[in-house]
């Protein structure tokens, strides 16, 4: 099966998945999908039978409606949405025994989010996690990562009709951390999804986004937030396949770099089937260059079968720091390091305000503005 990896494709969509580990082979770094990745500090993940620990996972908040469950691989609710599409999501589907199902029930509206922990250790370790929100349901389900981690993770979510479904996914992982995570994502008929990445620790951490429409009227909105420090190496990756009619879609990427080697990659794949009347749908990628050494790629794709659609397109810039944006705040009296953080918080506003969970943003603004003072 290598030759089917390795060759180039026309199309996103002919890009093979499969739930047999032996269909991907592992990647020699040609691959389009791998092309940026340094395979060196990612390819311990690569091995299914070297993974002999399972992630921690907590729920530090479960409001009484939501049925959090411990299931094995069998149960008929993991793997329903997609199927791996590289090397690591496979290899995570083999590797793991037990999954964490998470329910919001049909037509509950919940008040208050879910809050779940994830705490991995640098043995080398998987975790599944599947989201279902039932038809008519609304609420917030949110993924916070930290530790040591070596972790290859999959997360299936999916908003079934009529539901109204908030995932937010922030990793903090220590500064030696590897991680790969493959997010799964259905969204039903009339059905509305909103999808938050925040990355802000780890040595390399690859991000995959995976969406489907399984019926007309869908809503999904990607959006995320990285900051990259010197050595770091941030990777997201977003596909959206729009092969319903009347269907919507938004992607929204914004990352800041700092520091020598600091590496984003974001890949941005969007599909439009030839049954997908009425599609409307944009991606943007934003960089924010902070210092000398840094490095960001960002590649949009758009693929267009279909003459009949509201809208599409794509953008994406990266650009320096603007000395004059600073040298205006610093002669109104503000010092550079505050100057450069009312930048940067600025940057980042247009994503965090849209977090409804006021602890969440408080603490990422926080979060942010410490990797700005540890520069300094």
């Amino acid at each position: 099966m290598a030759d089917i990896v390795t060759k180039t494709h026309a199309s996103r969509a002919d890009r093979p998945t499969s739930f047999n580990v032996d269909d991907i082979p592992v990647p020699m770094g040609r691959e389009e999908d791998w092309r940026f990745t340094p395979l060196r500090r990612i390819e311990k993940l690569f091995d299914p039978q070297g993974y002999t620990q399972r992630a921690k996972l907590e729920a530090k908040q479960s409001p009484q409606e939501v049925f959090i469950e411990k299931v094995g691989r069998d149960d008929p609710r993991v793997g329903t949405v997609l199927a791996p599409g590289d090397r690591t999501a496979v290899v995570a589907w083999e590797a793991f025994d037990q999954a964490t199902v998470i329910t919001i029930p049909r037509g509950v509206e919940l008040e208050n989010p879910v809050i779940v922990d994830v705490r991995a250790t640098e043995e080398l370790s998987t975790d599944h996690i599947v989201i279902r929100a039932e038809p008519l349901s609304k609420g917030t389900v949110l993924l916070r990562h930290e530790g040591p981690a070596a972790l290859n993770q999959t997360v299936e979510v999916r908003a079934e009709d009529g539901a109204q479904l908030s995932v937010i996914a922030v990793h903090e992982w220590d500064r030696d951390a590897v991680h790969a995570s493959n997010h799964r994502v259905s969204v039903g008929r009339d059905a509305s999804l909103d999808h938050l990445v925040v990355t802000l620790g780890g040595d390399l951490v690859r991000v995959c986004v995976d969406t489907e429409y399984t019926a007309p009227g869908g809503t999904l909105r990607l959006n995320g937030i990285y900051f990259v420090d010197a050595g770091q190496h941030l990777e997201h990756r977003v596909f959206v396949d729009h092969s319903e009619p009347n269907c919507y879609s938004r992607v929204v990427y914004k990352g800041a770099l700092q520091g020598q080697d600091a590496r984003s990659v974001w890949i941005g794949d969007c599909l439009i089937g030839e049954n997908a009347d009425a599609t409307d749908t944009y991606e943007l990628n934003r960089n924010l260059i902070l210092s000398e050494g840094a490095k960001a790629d960002s590649v949009p794709n758009l693929e267009i079968e279909n003459g009949e659609i509201e809208g599409a397109g794509h953008a994406s810039a990266t650009g320096r720091f603007d000395d004059e944006q600073l040298f205006y705040l610093m002669s109104r009296g503000i010092s550079a390091v505050d100057a450069r953080r009312l930048v940067v918080r600025g940057f980042f506003a247009e994503l965090i305000n849209k977090i409804e969970i006021e602890e969440v943003r408080d603490h990422l603004l926080d979060a942010i503005e410490d990797r700005l003072q540890g520069a300094h």
